[in-house]
């Protein structure tokens, strides 16, 4: 599944600046379990950019040139978002916006993960799957994969502790690197 002698780079993107995050529990989570030959990368810099105003990027913040060097870098891009007021949150989105005028998602492959109970973050899959489209990902699936966490399946140490959950994380990640394999 993984190009032998080949690393595959993996950044993941965690919507959500809260702790305690099971958004990012579960990215955590997808790192720690990473197989040889993949290097998953988690992206710790939501917080850190700058508001995104349009025409106004010169210079370059340093925040958002890392962000940019960090998507330019990897072979994969995976988020993982919460949904906030029917969408996403406004930090994802400003994160979005960023790489618009940059091209460093443009046919880039990219997945998503749904961790929220059944019938929740529709909203946020919805924006996400425009908002990639817009910038011309290649998104692997024909949605998020859909991976419930609940808070108490996160353990002290900020990983997923349940077995049948770390496994779905395990099966989700393979699912969307041989996506990302195949051909466009």
């Amino acid at each position: 599944m993984w190009r032998v002698g080949v690393e595959t780079r993996v950044l993941l993107i965690s919507g959500s600046t809260r702790g305690g995050s099971t958004n990012t529990a579960a990215l955590r989570t997808v790192r720690a379990m990473a197989p040889e030959g993949l290097v998953a990368e988690l992206y710790d810099g939501l917080a850190d950019l700058p508001a995104f105003v349009p025409g106004d990027d010169e210079p370059v913040h340093p925040a958002v040139a890392e962000l940019r060097r960090r998507i330019d870098a990897a072979d994969v891009v995976l988020f993982c978002t919460p949904e906030y007021a029917g969408s996403l949150p406004g930090s994802l989105k400003n994160l979005l916006d960023w790489t618009v005028g940059g091209g460093e998602l443009y046919g880039k492959p990219v997945g998503w993960l749904n961790v929220a109970a059944e019938g929740r973050g529709g909203g946020a899959d919805a924006t996400l799957a425009t908002v990639l489209g817009y910038v011309g990902a290649r998104v692997l699936t024909s949605g998020p994969v859909r991976v419930p966490v609940e808070r108490d399946a996160v353990g002290p140490d900020g990983l997923v502790v349940e077995d049948r959950v770390r496994d779905a994380l395990r099966e989700a990640l393979d699912l969307i690197v041989r996506h990302a394999a195949a051909p466009a």
